[in-house]
């Protein structure tokens, strides 16, 4: 794809002292948590965003949170920027690096420090990945609740950058409901601790703050995180309907009837067709849109809660009711939803944005969302977290041709600005970055915007962290 979005200026100061720099970084790490031959670099030189690219400056892969804060500190001292990194599968370009930058990435600081079952809480460090932490408690039968759907890859870290979410986040709310403390080095290598092991902490809530931070306030080395019971039962159910509006006012109409199922994921027909061949989940090819629905509870609360959704989905005129018989079934339905993105891959080169929108409008919004594609010449395949309106258009399109990708990125701009336009926001799990730092200001005024910076330069002044993302670079106070 063409350089449409910019970014900043690399510093020439710190490109002409490159070679001293990573001379200098060599003594603060080992030999082996530091990346600073080209070819090395190439892998950080993108995120899951791959329409964009930059090499940094080096790598620093850092084990400690005392190895983290010398390299803050020392590039605070000189006027280095930092680019934090976790698994870089971020969906906005968050990670992508400047030539000028050093990134630091997390992912060998990947131990789970305590887990404090009495408390229902877990300390781990930023490079865990997601799955793991519901892994290391599932036989004591927690787990941990945001499940994006690269929990396989995505760290802690990542997530606590860009506050992600997942498909059972409907009941269990997003990184934000379950994180309960960090430590953090910040810009000038000074490690603070915010939050605990209690509910709630005294003071400012700066964990909120930095909690959607995408790297901009510190870099967080630590996080203590709840752990929830796993429920008695659990059962996913497949409703088809005709169309994907039908399906949309259908979600409406449960969330509105005060009705809080665990998940609400939904598929329009090319998304359908896409999951199922890949993971032969057994979803419906003969319906416009589908519903995964999830309940939780005793076998009679299911029952109970099954009867009112399906009396509710009748009268959007419901094709296909199936629910899950066994455990093995409810896996294949939940690997379908799981491997959306990645199976679309396999047969387009993608777009996934990343818009929420209230839920009376939702059926709108795929409506015109559709209409907006169309016009572009290009397809689209709708897979998303319909329970809290956040939505996730893949636009499929020829990463091969510069006129291609350029409607593709023009059609994703217009659907974001239909999502604020129609009372929603810009992004609701994969965060702003680079992707949609330049949509801001339709979502936000000035007064708005010059707040949310006053609150970033508190943090790093020089503006020396992540610095192509999130603002307009247009209006930036000086660094």
């Amino acid at each position: 794809m063409s350089d449409t979005i910019s970014f900043l200026a690399p510093r020439a100061d710190v490109l002409t002292r490159r070679t001293q720099i990573v001379t200098d970084l060599a003594d603060l790490l080992p030999r082996e948590c530091l990346v600073h031959e080209a070819r090395e670099l190439v892998p950080f030189e993108t995120d899951a965003f791959v329409s964009y690219r930059r090499v940094p400056l080096a790598v620093a892969l850092p084990r400690t949170t005392a190895e983290v804060a010398a390299v803050m500190k020392y590039c605070h001292r000189y006027g280095v920027p930092v680019v934090p990194r976790g698994a870089g599968t971020s969906l906005s370009g968050g990670a992508i690096p400047q030539e000028d930058a050093v990134v630091v990435c997390v992912s060998k600081m990947n131990r789970i420090l305590e887990i404090d079952l009495p408390n229902r809480v877990a300390v781990v460090e930023a490079g865990v990945t997601n799955l793991n932490i519901s892994e290391s408690v599932s036989a004591d039968g927690f787990f941990y609740a945001p499940d994006p759907s690269s929990q396989l890859a995505c760290t802690i870290g990542g997530n606590i950058g860009m506050n992600s979410g997942g498909a059972h986040c409907l009941k269990y709310g997003v990184t934000t409901n379950n994180l309960l403390g960090v430590k953090m080095v910040l810009t000038d290598g000074t490690v603070i601790d915010l939050g605990g092991k209690a509910l709630d902490a005294g003071g400012y809530d700066l964990l909120g703050l930095v909690c959607g931070h995408e790297g901009q306030l510190g870099i967080v080395t630590e996080a203590t995180v709840r752990l929830i019971a796993k429920p008695e039962g659990a059962r996913p159910v497949l409703f088809g309907f005709e169309t994907s509006e039908e399906a949309g006012l259908c979600v409406a109409d449960i969330i509105a009837a005060g009705i809080i199922p665990v998940a609400i994921e939904f598929m329009d027909k090319p998304a359908i067709e896409i999951c199922e061949a890949f993971a032969k989940a057994g979803y419906p090819l003969d319906v416009g849109a589908l519903l995964i629905v999830e309940v939780e509870g005793s076998d009679a609360e299911m029952d109970d809660m099954l009867k009112s959704i399906v009396e509710i989905a009748r009268k959007h005129a419901v094709k296909t009711v199936r629910e899950c018989q066994s455990a093995t079934e409810a896996a294949l339905i939940w690997k379908g939803r799981k491997s959306a993105f990645g199976a679309t891959g396999r047969i387009a080169d993608y777009i996934c944005m990343d818009g929420t929108v209230p839920l009376s409008q939702l059926s709108h919004v795929l409506k015109r969302t559709a209409e907006i594609v169309d016009h572009y010449g290009l397809r689209v395949a709708n897979v998303f977290h319909a329970g809290d309106g956040n939505m996730h258009p893949l636009i499929l399109f020829n990463a091969n041709d510069p006129d291609d990708a350029a409607r593709a990125e023009a059609a994703g701009m217009d659907i974001l600005r239909l999502c604020v336009d129609a009372g929603g926001c810009l992004t609701g799990e994969h965060g702003v970055g680079i992707e949609k730092r330049d949509l801001m200001r339709h979502q936000y005024s000035e007064a708005d915007l010059a707040q949310q910076m006053a609150a970033r330069a508190a943090f790093d002044p020089g503006w020396l962290l992540n610095p192509s993302k999130v603002f307009p670079l247009e209006g930036r106070p000086a660094a």
